[in-house]
């Protein structure tokens, strides 16, 4: 029964760190785009990213993409080997480790014109970063990627509002009653 309930206290703390993870639609209602004059180095300011949380990258892909680059390459916007490209529309980078991660639409002359974006993730408070990728294998409209590893400016401590990752936290809780409760007459 003590194994029980020390597995239980596992899974809360478990619990607790996916449900921290915040989902943030870059450039909020206005998204990935040029034409609304989107301030993105003022719209990553006002958020505070940790390890676990998604940024998501709305656009017509008819006319943008979204490009992971050096710090290098995004301070010239220079989009001859990028990282990493995403062309799909509704890209979904799950942040896998603290630093900054460089982004920038590879049209030609969106990145000049603002479209592009300095994502700075903070340390985890905790004594066991959670900077390993996830084990199992991310869907497919959903991408873990490495900081770029770059030192950055003082972070932003903002308040930002999380989205609770439900069904991770219902399999967990499912989890939890089953351990608890699955046995109890045994």
């Amino acid at each position: 029964m003590a194994a029980r309930v020390v597995l239980a206290l596992v899974c809360l703390v478990v619990m607790g760190r996916l449900s921290e993870a915040a989902v943030y639609k870059v450039g909020d209602s206005a998204g990935w785009t040029t034409i609304a004059n989107v301030d993105y180095k003022l719209w990553a300011s006002t958020k505070t990213f940790h390890i676990g949380d998604t940024v998501l990258f709305e656009y017509n892909p008819q006319f943008h993409n979204v490009m992971r680059v050096t710090h290098q390459m995004y301070r010239s916007c220079n989009s001859s080997n990028p990282i990493s490209t995403f062309t799909t529309g509704n890209d979904s980078i799950t942040l896998t480790n603290h630093g900054h991660h460089f982004f920038f639409c590879g049209v030609p002359g969106h990145c000049t014109a603002g479209q592009k974006l300095d994502l700075n993730v903070l340390l985890p408070a905790s004594s066991s970063p959670l900077s390993e990728p996830p084990t199992s294998s991310p869907s497919p409209l959903t991408t873990t990627i490495p900081a770029a590893g770059v030192p950055g400016p003082s972070p932003n401590f903002s308040a930002s509002l999380p989205t609770v990752a439900v069904g991770r936290v219902l399999v967990v809780v499912a989890l939890l009653v089953t351990l608890v409760f699955g046995n109890f007459g045994s």
